[in-house]
């Protein structure tokens, strides 16, 4: 990775919560959308995964860290959007 210019982001040995943010996203990812599904171009795929990070997963999907509230209506209650 360094030879690429790459810095490797590792937290102390033992403290699981670096990349849970992460694990879930794409829990979500291969449960709700891409897990059984077959595609026959790396295009096909980029644009399945696209739809379903633009269309679902920031505007509609409810995420328990927001208190079971999408993105958008999390960001509308805090006067940010």
């Amino acid at each position: 990775m360094a030879d690429n210019g790459v810095t490797c982001s590792m937290s102390r040995s033992g403290n699981v919560w670096d990349n849970a943010a992460m694990e879930s996203f794409f829990s979500s990812l291969k449960t709700e959308r891409i897990g059984k599904k077959v595609y026959r171009t790396r295009a096909q795929a980029k644009a399945d995964v696209f739809d379903y990070i633009e269309c679902f997963y920031n505007p509609t999907r409810r995420h328990s860290t927001l208190g079971y509230l999408s993105p958008i209506d999390f960001e509308m209650e805090a006067g940010v959007a």
